[in-house]
């Protein structure tokens, strides 16, 4: 067994503590840090039996459970801070999952797999689609923010009405992606999918029933686990002297994609970044194309006022990384050193997010 097996299968002790932690009354911030960190194993359940099952159903269909499922345990969290009126938190969690794929995944894997190999290569074409993609994104959310900033007296309703037209464009956007990548252009992404299947795949036919009911199971206790991971965050990140930007950018992602995170660092160090790279930025991807549209759409459901007019400043953090993302990844090469410069604009962005209530009292 692996060490981040091993890891993962100490953490599933976190989840009785955490229900104890909760029932007993042990503090807002004993909850929140257990429930965190109880998460963390069930997000790697979730991957590894969604994978199990693509095995079974087949390629086309095991791709579209996988773009589905990809970021299913931050889109719970998300939905249960939505529910409980954190839009600010959500908002910021979507920014910070794509910052963190962007200069955190991408930096240590680039940064790790390069120390082992001197230069490592992947698919160029891919990475400037992907780029593309990204690009849109960035225009996406930005432009309902850009249409509050330069309109005067200009309405919730009317903003959250731009932003569900704005969220429908991307899922469309988003299923066409799938498409080309699974469909029309599947040859440009088999050497990640050869990679899957020879790391992955094994000897038997995985039970597909049991996979489905691990799936089931680890999504169900996700979502308790989100409940009181939500219920006691602000409390608890009053307590540790950290506001709910911070919070929703750097920790509520790092919880949502730890598992994910291992297993694109993990696979650079074996030389196959093609494949670390289709982890992080797909991530990325299916954050702005599919999960943050998911969200306004369930805002409007759930009445509450989520929208992409997102703070400026995290705007100004998304851009940032995904210009740097998109240049060091153009040339369809990567070193140690590319890595850490992915990794300083994240260090330097987070220093930025911890101390922006500061620089804000003082504005």
């Amino acid at each position: 067994m692996s060490v981040k097996n091993t890891l993962f299968l100490v953490l599933l002790l976190f989840i009785p503590v955490s229900v104890a932690a909760h029932i007993l009354e042990w503090g807002e911030l004993t909850v929140f840090i257990t429930a965190g960190l109880a998460i963390l194993p069930l997000a790697a359940w979730m991957g590894t039996a969604t994978e199990e099952i693509a095995v079974v159903v087949g390629p086309t269909l095991g791709g579209l459970l996988n773009a589905t499922f990809g970021n299913a345990t931050e889109l719970i969290i998300a939905l249960v801070a939505l529910n409980a009126g954190l839009v600010d938190v959500v908002k910021a969690s979507i920014t910070g999952s794509i910052i963190g794929n962007l200069l955190l995944v991408m930096g240590f894997s680039m940064l790790l797999g390069g120390l082992r190999y001197k230069e490592q290569k992947f698919q160029s074409v891919v990475a400037r689609v992907n780029a593309s993609s990204m690009n849109l994104a960035v225009i996406a959310i930005l432009l309902p923010t850009a249409v509050n900033y330069t309109s005067l007296g200009i309405s919730e309703k009317i903003l959250q009405n731009l932003s569900l037209a704005v969220a429908l464009v991307l899922i469309v956007v988003y299923a066409l992606t799938l498409l080309f990548s699974m469909k029309t252009h599947a040859y440009l992404y088999d050497v990640g999918v050869a990679e899957i299947e020879a790391e992955d795949t094994p000897h038997t036919k995985p039970n597909i029933w049991l996979w489905s009911g691990v799936l089931l199971g680890a999504t169900l206790l996700v979502a308790v686990e989100s409940e009181m991971l939500v219920g006691s965050l602000e409390v608890a990140t009053s307590q540790l002297g950290l506001t709910s930007l911070f919070t929703g950018v750097i920790l509520v992602p790092i919880v949502g994609n730890a598992a994910e995170h291992a297993t694109a660092i993990t696979v650079a160090m074996k030389n196959k970044m093609d494949l670390s790279l289709s982890v992080a930025v797909g991530s990325s991807l299916q954050i702005a194309l599919f999960v943050a549209p998911v969200l306004v759409i369930a805002g409007w459901v759930l009445d509450q006022p989520m929208d992409l007019d997102f703070n400026p400043f995290e705007l100004v953090a998304v851009v940032v990384s995904v210009f740097i993302a998109n240049s060091i990844s153009s040339d369809g090469e990567s070193n140690w050193l590319e890595g850490i410069l992915l990794l300083a604009a994240y260090t330097v962005l987070g220093l930025a997010f911890y101390f922006h209530p500061v620089l804000d009292s003082i504005g």
